[in-house]
């Protein structure tokens, strides 16, 4: 095969999502996975491209969350696009809101090093790699 990709998903991440609807005692078959593979590769494809399309005819070169939502909704899917709107809004409210957290953690600590005139050594390791990601999102 070379250097070709497979383009599916991972089979044991598909898998995994489809055990978790069935009862403990459900087996999935090789063949079940593999076709839901199939199928929610060509999902995610189909719903991408249309919002592909809105982006490129908006000039754009970056797919958002909206997007997606708006594909959804343009393919027929309006049940899941105001859930994933909804999710989208909730998601967004919870990044601004620890990145507000994160911000007030950093101001407590310069407010404590203002205090005693020299800068606090004290870093929270899980803090500033979070602080990166906040500036992604």
């Amino acid at each position: 095969m070379g250097d070709e990709q497979n383009p599916f998903l991972p089979i044991a991440n598909v898998g995994r999502i489809m055990k978790q609807i069935l009862p403990p005692s459900a087996k999935v078959s090789k063949e079940a996975k593999e076709t839901m593979q199939e199928c929610v590769t060509e999902f995610i494809s189909f719903v991408t491209s249309e919002a592909s399309d809105k982006c490129r005819k908006g000039s754009r070169k970056t797919i958002c969350g909206d997007d997606i939502c708006w594909a959804l909704g343009a393919v027929g899917l309006d049940n899941y696009a105001q859930a994933m709107i909804r999710y989208l809004h909730k998601y967004r409210v919870a990044a601004l809101n620890q990145q507000k957290a994160t911000t007030s953690s950093f101001e407590d600590k310069d407010e404590e090093s203002d205090r005693s005139g020299e800068p606090s050594h004290q870093e929270d390791e899980t803090t500033t790699p979070q602080v990166v990601m906040n500036i992604f999102i």
